[in-house]
């Protein structure tokens, strides 16, 4: 029955990450129990430069309005305030200095889907398709390396109508990724090759290793992957959508533990020890975390006020004090540029 049990929970979190990219799509998200009510108002600057010339977070606005769905900024001192728009539509988006990865989705007779990368413009400066639902987009901090997961249809082992990942890692500036679901899985000395692997939610760690979450047999693992030796190494389990802290010292996580199948505790581990903090957030949070900074974590959490879809942006300490509060109003999928 324990067996079950994980494999359930494990193919019922899948389905709502890809229920989660469709609610993107449709512009409809669901209550997660979130009781702030930011401002009626978000107040939008027109420069943009200025922004990015410091420190700033690049996210998803959400703020109804002509700017819905577009890629926004504001800066690192002062989240709360005005933010300016810039031109560029995105279902998922992750950036560094000077570039950025968007997520997006063509819609027409059949919906397509892309990655685009954007330039200091925020203009396409190259773009390519991927297969399936966009979920997830990182960069490395040096902004060399881009990683997407996408939700697909049609793997040989899925049932019809069921979700697989696939998850795509390549150099930004050009070239072609490679699936780092076909690198050889290693979990307590023995190769995975079942038909059920799947591989998601990538964080850069250097120019090399990354870690990511690893799924077979109803069972999640952190591992550590080499780009250079194609392999993926089982480093603990129940870990799912992984973020390294800028120190490199931890890393933010989704839990399930015993929680019922679809929900999840934010938790930090700290690599060297093995100990795990569960932060104050008791919300199930079903978002790849960034770091605000070496004691402050983010994430998502999707809101329904008087009918209308949106998200906000939380923080919360990494230290398992305190209480979360609301950084960015009407916002989703937050990077941090330092």
């Amino acid at each position: 029955m324990t067996g079950l049990r994980l494999r359930i929970g494990v193919f019922a979190g899948v389905v709502l990450l890809a229920f989660a990219g469709v609610v993107v799509y449709l512009r409809q998200v669901t209550p997660n129990g979130a009781d702030a009510t930011p401002a009626a108002a978000v107040p939008v600057r027109a420069d943009v430069a200025p922004v990015v010339a410091g420190p700033h977070v690049v996210f998803r606005n959400s703020a109804p309005g002509d700017g819905y769905g577009r890629v926004a900024v504001v800066p690192l001192d002062a989240p709360g305030g005005p933010r300016a728009v810039t031109p560029a539509s995105c279902d998922r988006v992750y950036a560094t200095r000077g570039s950025a990865v968007c997520l997006v989705a063509l819609r027409g007779l059949a919906t397509t889907y892309q990655v685009r990368i954007l330039g200091p413009q925020w203009t396409a400066v190259s773009e390519r398709p991927v297969p399936g639902l966009p979920s997830r987009a990182r960069m490395s901090a040096d902004g060399a390396l881009t990683s997407t997961t996408t939700f697909v249809y049609g793997d040989s082992y899925a049932s019809p109508g069921q979700f697989s990942t696939r998850t795509l890692v390549g150099p930004t500036g050009g070239g072609d990724p490679v699936d780092i679901e076909q690198f050889e899985l290693r979990v307590e000395g023995r190769t995975v090759t079942a038909a059920d692997k799947n591989v998601w939610g990538v964080t850069f760690a250097d120019e090399d290793r990354f870690y990511a979450t690893a799924a077979s047999g109803g069972r999640t693992w952190l591992v550590e992957g080499s780009l250079s030796g194609r392999r993926l190494t089982a480093v603990r389990a129940d870990v799912e959508c992984p973020s390294l802290s800028p120190d490199g010292t931890r890393i933010a996580f989704k839990k399930h533990g015993d929680l019922p199948a679809g929900r999840w505790r934010l938790t930090v581990l700290d690599l060297a020890s093995g100990r795990e903090t569960p932060l104050a957030e008791a919300r199930s949070v079903d978002d790849q975390a960034e770091w605000l900074d070496d004691d402050t974590v983010l994430y998502g959490l999707p809101r329904n006020t008087d009918g209308s879809a949106s998200n906000d942006v939380w923080a919360v300490p990494a230290d398992g004090t305190g209480e979360p509060r609301v950084l960015i109003p009407d916002a989703w999928s937050p990077a941090v540029v330092r």
